[in-house]
């Protein structure tokens, strides 16, 4: 029994697929089960972003074109540089709304810039 290469990519193709589908479906489900913000901002980052680099991965196997994967290698930097960032704006802000539990807080480095009044400039 032999197999070609464009079968056996073929097949990892649909296994990387239904990998990373998964993954952003965990993240789904944790976005929507997780109750408080540093929970839900973990499982909107990392499965989801690991779900999508399996997806490019599975294209670019089914694709075979160097142009495809120079899309997708474009799309996995930007979400490399994307989703981290957003996270941390997200987090910031909840904790200067005041809606992270400050006792499950491990080290709040923050604790001096809420406390401080901004300096007046004029």
């Amino acid at each position: 029994m032999t197999f070609d290469v464009d079968t056996v990519a073929d097949v990892a193709a649909l296994v990387l697929i239904l990998a990373g589908a998964l993954l952003c479906l965990v993240a789904a489900i944790g976005l929507l089960r997780f109750r408080d913000v540093p929970t839900r901002l973990h499982a909107a980052t990392k499965p989801q972003v690991l779900g999508l680099i399996l997806i490019c991965i599975a294209i670019a196997l089914s694709a075979r074109s160097w142009p495809a994967v120079g899309m997708l290698v474009a799309i996995v930097l930007m979400q490399f540089a994307t989703a981290p960032l957003s996270a941390h704006m997200v987090g910031r802000q909840a904790y200067r709304n005041g809606t992270i539990d400050e006792r499950s807080l491990v080290a709040d480095e923050l604790r001096d810039d809420r406390e401080t009044p901004p300096a007046s400039g004029g």
